[in-house]
């Protein structure tokens, strides 16, 4: 079949640059999913857009559809045909509905003993593809969703910007293809001021090359990679390195469609005020590029991206300079006037900032952030001079919220609330946790490293849950508007810790050697005793007008907190389970630690790396454990782990001593955190446990003997029960 290359175009005025992106998403997803159930055969698809345009291109799209057969079930034969073979009704309106007559329609087993039916076998002959893709088009183009849309005119159609053109070219046809009362063409339109007239395209594989002569890059990582060697240079001649944030770099890309790269600069006096303030003008703002001079600090340069005329560059970039010099003077009079009061004058304000409607002011917030300080910092295991930084960096850690910098700056709360920490002389430690409270605030980005930091973050983000909880606004399927999710994941890294994946690590390597007759001991021997239910309860209980308020219960129904309580712990643990997964756990391993119980995140991850090393490393030792197990369990389910030696023979005996002698060790093991060597533990009963298996019959006719022998089995899977239940994992 022969084939020829295919470009939809969508033209519209200036788009927003996540739109432009979440086009292409979409289109990228959808269209060899059309084109598949369209029976369509074709090549590379690429989707590509700038600000006026999105852009579909198909290498290699068949001529016509590839034809169907297919074969469809009907009513069993009996009910089709009378006794003398004439077709019923039954098999006249199945041969209709098929479009078959009834003289083509099978008769065969219809398999599982099922008896006989009718089958129709329909062959379609596919269609030219210029008669499948104008719906086809149509299809696509109104079923993205967005964001945010809008309709003009009288038309129904939406889209974020108006659309003001429509390109589809099979080769050198046109498809008629239609959308927002416009019909495509083989016109496409070029750089808005560069070649602002209509472009005839000859066929679908010069569209790039047009739109290119046209002052349009349209594919957009080609671009992208333009913009960054623009600056690149530009950077190398102004002396400087670029400071490239990727957030502002993926936008920049999608506001140009022909980029020209300049430097600009402004008044060196602006370098006074802080370094984060300057940049936040600068890329978040105007989306420039700020310029890092060779010893790594803020030069006085800044990089531009622009779309209009090249031969204009020095009248854009004047035009660009008086903007920033207004930004700046205005973040430069922000920080002055700020400073000059010290943080803690601010304080008063947060009283009349809401943090929840149903949670009450900022002002509450911080207070209960304080009031959590002590319980965190003791499972922590903080210095008393850590844990009076952390009461004071919670005091204080609103307090830049609603000073001028923040509010004209929001991405630099707790960053401002350290500058002016500082400047009212708090001491470091305090200063550094108002800015590091807020971290993580994104996948991949630092959590805090100070103590104090650690403390605040843990729980700011608590009493945000556990608040969000108690007002009945907890996530539901993707909604999350309080990020909630993206909290509990933050306790958790600083619960784990880089430190505390040094002692996991230690873990999965004590585990192999303690199998193979090593050690196995938590890296410093310090035992965990991070405890979530306790957190939970200790926040909860700065709510108790709100959960009083909100979820008030029948008399002598029990603790409202408590149905609370557990949803959260859920809620904690589920994000948690998904940590240990993205470790390369599998699930049935993290589904047995969690089966086993514990609230601490660190003394759980280190049973299950524990448990992988041991899995990987000694898997017939391994096996051999979680058969025994598994077979105990199945056995003993509710027996009482109580036993009667004189009941007892010579292996029972033998499997009894070996179980006393692992419980007394087990203890000691537990309060050192020594997980590899539990698990070597483990490995040493099962030559008793094997023993027991070949040569007792548990299910002896004796109910006494029968009931000693299940209790004895119930104690073997008692002493696993606090590590994992071997049950769940797969064999």
């Amino acid at each position: 079949m022969s084939t020829r290359d295919f470009v939809f175009e969508i033209g519209c005025e200036e788009l927003p640059s996540s739109a432009v992106y979440r086009g292409i998403e979409q289109l990228s997803r959808a269209v060899p999913e059309a084109l598949q159930a369209a029976r369509l055969e074709h090549g590379p698809v690429h989707v590509t857009g700038s600000p006026r345009r999105l852009a579909v291109m198909v290498a290699g799209l068949a001529d016509a559809q590839s034809d169907s057969v297919e074969r469809f079930k009907g009513p069993a034969a009996k009910a089709a045909f009378d006794d003398s073979g004439t077709p019923t009704k039954a098999a006249m309106g199945f041969a209709r509905s098929k479009g078959v007559p009834v003289e083509q329609l099978e008769v065969s087993e219809g398999g599982g003993g099922g008896g006989s039916y009718v089958y129709a076998t329909v062959e379609t002959l596919g269609a030219p593809a210029t008669e499948v893709l104008p719906e086809l088009l149509e299809r696509l183009a109104t079923g993205l969703d967005w964001a945010k849309s809008m309709r003009w005119g009288a038309g129904e159609a939406r889209f974020p910007r108006p659309v003001r053109w429509l390109l589809a070219l099979f080769g050198t046809e046109v498809v008629e293809a239609r959308f927002a009362g416009l019909t495509a063409g083989n016109i496409t339109y070029g750089h808005r001021f560069l070649a602002p007239g209509g472009i005839v395209v000859p066929s679908a594989g010069a569209y790039l090359d047009m739109l290119k002569k046209a002052f349009v890059l349209a594919d957009a990582t080609e671009r992208g990679r333009a913009i960054k060697e623009g600056i690149a240079d530009a950077a190398a001649s102004a002396g400087g390195v670029a400071v490239l944030p990727e957030k502002t770099l993926a936008e920049v890309v999608n506001l140009v469609e022909w980029p020209t790269v300049a430097t600009g600069r402004f008044d060196e006096d602006f370098l006074d005020i802080p370094r984060e303030m300057l940049e936040s003008a600068m890329t978040g703002h105007q989306r420039y590029f700020p310029l890092e001079d060779p010893s790594g600090g803020l030069s006085s340069r800044f990089i531009v991206v622009h779309n209009g005329d090249p031969e204009r560059t020095a009248h854009i970039i004047s035009g660009h300079e008086r903007v920033i010099r207004a930004r700046l003077a205005d973040a430069a009079f922000f920080y002055q006037e700020d400073a000059a009061t010290p943080l803690e004058d601010w304080l008063p304000k947060l009283e009349h900032v809401v943090f929840q409607k149903k949670l009450g002011t900022l002002a509450e917030k911080a207070r209960r952030i304080e009031r959590l300080v002590p319980c965190v910092g003791g499972m922590l295991g903080t210095s008393p001079d850590d844990l009076t930084h952390a009461r004071r960096a919670a005091c204080l850690a609103k307090a830049d919220l609603v000073t001028n910098a923040v509010i004209e700056f929001t991405d630099l709360q707790g960053v401002m609330g350290r500058y002016y920490a500082e400047a009212a002389g708090e001491a470091d430690e305090v200063s550094r946790a108002i800015e590091e409270h807020y971290r993580p605030r994104f996948a991949g980005d630092t959590p805090p490293l100070s103590p104090a930091g650690k403390i605040v973050a843990i729980a700011d983000k608590t009493d945000t849950i556990c608040g969000v909880f108690a007002a009945g606004l907890a996530p539901r399927g993707s909604s999350d508007p309080f990020a909630l999710r993206r909290s509990a994941i933050g306790i958790l890294q600083i619960v784990l810790g880089d430190d505390r994946h040094a002692g996991e690590r230690d873990q999965a390597d004590g585990s192999h050697k303690e199998i193979a007759g090593g050690g196995g001991r938590q890296a410093g021997g310090r035992p965990a005793g991070f405890d979530l239910s306790a957190l939970i309860a200790s926040a909860l209980s700065g709510y108790a007008d709100v959960v009083g308020g909100l979820h008030a219960t029948a008399p002598g129904a029990g603790d409202p907190n408590d149905g609370i309580a557990d949803a959260v712990r859920a809620f904690m643990l589920g994000r948690f389970e998904g940590i240990l997964q993205d470790r390369g756990y599998s699930h049935d391993l993290v589904a047995a630690v969690f089966a086993a119980g514990s609230d601490d995140p660190c003394e759980m991850a280190a049973r299950c790396a524990a448990l992988d090393a041991a899995r990987s490393q000694a898997p017939e030792v391994f096996e051999d454990m979680s058969v025994a197990y598994k077979r105990a369990a199945n056995l003993s389910r509710g027996a009482a782990p109580t036993i009667d030696r004189e009941l007892m023979g010579e292996h029972e005996i033998a499997l009894d001593d070996a179980l006393g002698q692992a419980e007394e060790r087990m203890r000691g093991l537990a309060d050192e955190h020594d997980y590899g060597s539990m698990l070597q533990l483990f490995a040493g009963l099962r030559e008793p446990i094997d023993a027991f298996f070949d040569n007792v019959l548990v299910m002896d006719e004796d109910p006494k003997v029968r009931g000693n022998r299940l209790g004895l089995l119930a104690r073997f899977t008692g002493l696993f029960s606090g590590f994992a239940d071997f049950g769940q994992l797969a064999g």
